[in-house]
């Protein structure tokens, strides 16, 4: 099953299992869900989402209702936009990033939560395990932590003779400690320095593009995040204008 449908089937609450008759009988419902983002708006990711409820039947003003809650990279908004979703009594929350799923967790234990994508889901502590997550909260992991150490290893073939490769990362979140612990464990072992910049937000990146200049990296490896996701075009020009591979 494709990545969509995994979700649609997710956000919709379980509906589309029932039998016909039963969901005939749902046909005049309207299912409310709950969408929580660390984002400041529309992206590719959601329109893929809404494709894959539409192919799935449900439409957004016939028998779908989506709340959309955006912290626009302000992570101190996001316990109150979970508490609203929660007040407003969704069937599903859909969200992605640690920072936006911890909220969500924590506003309710009872309300299903459907992660897009997490770094690192079991490190994070969201779920028990892949195989049974356990409690109210289910999804997708990015793999970003368990890959860290195969990126570096990548780096290394795009650039042989780097000794010092680069690490863009985003300030403060568990999964962010979890991924620099990885790839730090992984510079170790081939024997690499890592130059290590966390970032808050798009202001940062002029002055983290200079510092990682000034100590001499040789590639740049960029945390799959919703902050790189937002700032990519910026992230992409600040690498080119300072002839620095990156991945």
């Amino acid at each position: 099953m494709d990545r969509r449908a995994f979700l649609a089937m997710a956000a919709a609450g379980g509906f589309i299992t029932m039998p016909d008759t039963a969901r005939a009988q749902q046909a005049g419902k309207v299912h409310r869900i709950g969408f929580l983002s660390l984002q400041s708006g529309l992206t590719s990711t959601t329109e893929a989402f809404h494709q894959g409820l539409r192919e799935l039947g449900y439409v957004e003003g016939r028998n779908l209702t989506i709340d959309y809650r955006w912290a626009a990279q302000k992570e101190e908004r996001l316990p109150e936009l979970a508490a609203e979703l929660v007040r407003l009594k969704v069937k599903v929350i859909v969200t992605s990033a640690a920072p936006a799923i911890e909220a969500a967790k924590r506003a309710t234990s009872t309300i299903p939560i459907v992660m897009a994508a997490a770094a690192d889901p079991v490190g994070s502590s969201l779920v028990a395990s892949l195989a049974r997550p356990g409690a109210n909260v289910t999804g997708l992991s990015a793999l970003s932590t368990e890959l860290a150490g195969k990126r570096l290893q990548l780096a290394r073939e795009l650039v042989p003779r780097a000794t010092r490769v680069a690490v863009l990362a985003y300030h403060g979140t568990s999964a962010t400690r979890l991924f620099l612990d990885q790839m730090g464990a992984a510079a170790q072992q081939m024997g690499v320095q890592l130059v290590v910049q966390e970032v808050k937000e798009a202001g940062d990146l002029p002055g983290a593009f200079t510092a990682m200049q000034g100590e001499g990296a040789q590639a740049l490896i960029v945390q799959v995040s919703p902050f790189s996701a937002d700032n990519a075009r910026r992230i992409v020009a600040l690498a080119t204008r300072h002839r620095l591979p990156a991945m």
